[in-house]
């Protein structure tokens, strides 16, 4: 059992954050219900297009893994008012590498499209859609280290206020820019990205404005960051952008076997991915409130009290999450049909998403005490662990027994929750052994 005072404390971060998740949980389903409307073959563009946009913003959303770490840090060891210095460090990075990366790729956009995918359908629509969400990536990458930083001062209600905003704007866009309602443009699946663009610089626009505002005490904006802590923030955060860079990347190589099978696999995966991040992340936001207190215990050289914070922010995530898994596996077709208009895509998807009703159980531990490891510093670690498991063991399994052998998705969808199994045994050995609570920042 976990303590009164310590559930409390978990709460106190991850309670603001699931409610912005919650948000993104309606977002998700909206926007993927929204393009379902153009068919099948928009949603399986639209599903490829957005994670090779994920590739491509996953190189600055790694930034908030060094921001939370360093800013929790200094938090835990009294040094408040320059506790902002690696959010600093962080935006300015961002700022000046996204804007080259942006054009470079927009170029790029079709030739990568037609590499992925065959069907000239599926490519028009990826490339009109992929073109207007790259438009956004410094938006993301800014959004996330703002998280970071948030969730390190414990003032997750502000992200929270962000994130309901920003969506409700989303939608909003969505609705007018995808099928040309109240005189606006019919765009359908580039209408879907710019709307999710120019929500996503709002968003940004919101955060600086609160942090400016209310966080002032930890010289946000004040001063660029010294070279130390300028050098640390990289140092921390190349190996978690790299993390989510291949992790991305993976994903997009997964869509890529899947549509070796079919266009109809490809839609039905489109949809079970959509539903299996919204459904982690809750687990995500536990995993930023271990984060959070890893850090600051560390910054009071409280090592024990450090390892305890993975294991109850854990126990707590399994209870969240297999509430959420209830419906997956007792009523997965009501579940697809909010997505899916075609039963032969539905019967595809029935048994892989009953089989996501169970990893997100595993995948709560999994994502809580990576998020601890990377709390404590130990970004590099995690990196590792994530690509082996992924490249080096999932994805060539994915591509045997999917394309080659003919065992369907179902097949693939069993393997990638033994993938997830794998990692968090692995991570769980790693806190163990407590060779993280050795590192050092400035």
């Amino acid at each position: 059992m976990v303590s009164r005072d310590r559930s409390s404390q978990i709460f106190q971060i991850a309670l603001p954050i699931i409610g912005g998740m919650m948000s993104q949980n309606i977002l998700n389903i909206v926007d993927a219900a929204m393009v379902g409307q153009l068919g099948s073959t928009p949603l399986a563009a639209v599903g490829l297009a957005s994670f090779m946009n994920f590739v491509a913003a996953a190189v600055f959303m790694g930034m908030a893994s060094g921001v939370q770490a360093m800013v929790a840090r200094r938090v835990g060891e009294g040094r408040e008012s320059e506790a902002a210095n690696p959010l600093n460090g962080a935006l300015l990075t961002i700022f000046v590498a996204a804007i080259p990366l942006t054009i470079i790729l927009t170029w790029l956009s079709e030739p990568i499209m037609a590499m992925l995918n065959d069907d000239p359908e599926v490519v028009k629509h990826g490339v009109q859609y992929l073109d207007a969400r790259l438009i956004g990536i410094m938006a993301v990458g800014m959004n996330f280290s703002f998280r970071g930083y948030l969730s390190a001062i414990k003032m997750t209600s502000y992200y929270f206020k962000t994130l309901l905003i920003m969506h409700s704007l989303n939608i909003l866009l969505n609705y007018l820019l995808i099928f040309g309602n109240w005189g606006f443009p019919e765009l359908g699946t580039e209408g879907a990205g710019l709307g999710t663009s120019l929500s996503m610089f709002g968003g940004t626009l919101m955060y600086f404005y609160l942090t400016m505002r209310y966080t002032s005490k930890y010289g946000f904006g004040l001063h660029l960051p010294h070279k130390e802590t300028f050098y640390s923030v990289i140092r921390i955060s190349l190996p978690s952008s790299a993390q989510q860079l291949f992790f991305a990347l993976g994903f997009t190589i997964l869509f890529w076997i899947v549509g070796q099978i079919g266009t109809a696999e490809l839609a039905a995966a489109n949809v079970l991915t959509t539903l299996t991040l919204v459904a982690i992340l809750p687990s995500i936001a536990f995993g930023m409130s271990s984060a959070t207190l890893v850090g600051q215990a560390l910054g009071r050289k409280d090592v024990d009290d450090a390892h305890q914070w993975a294991w109850d922010t854990s126990k707590i995530a399994i209870v969240g999450v297999s509430l959420i898994s209830i419906p997956m596996f007792f009523v997965p077709e009501l579940l697809l049909s909010i997505f899916l208009h075609e039963q032969e895509v539905i019967d595809v998807a029935k048994v892989p998403l009953q089989l996501v009703g169970i990893a997100i159980i595993i995948d709560a531990v999994n994502l809580v005490l990576m998020s601890s490891l990377q709390g404590a510093g130990d970004t590099k670690t995690t990196m590792i662990v994530g690509i082996v498991c992924q490249w080096l063991i999932f994805l060539p399994i994915a591509w045997v027994i999917g394309p080659y052998m003919g065992m369907g998705l179902t097949a693939i969808w069993l393997t990638q929750g033994l993938y997830r199994l794998g990692q968090t045994f692995w991570f769980a050995r790693l806190w163990q052994q407590r060779r993280w609570a050795e590192i050092k920042m400035h």
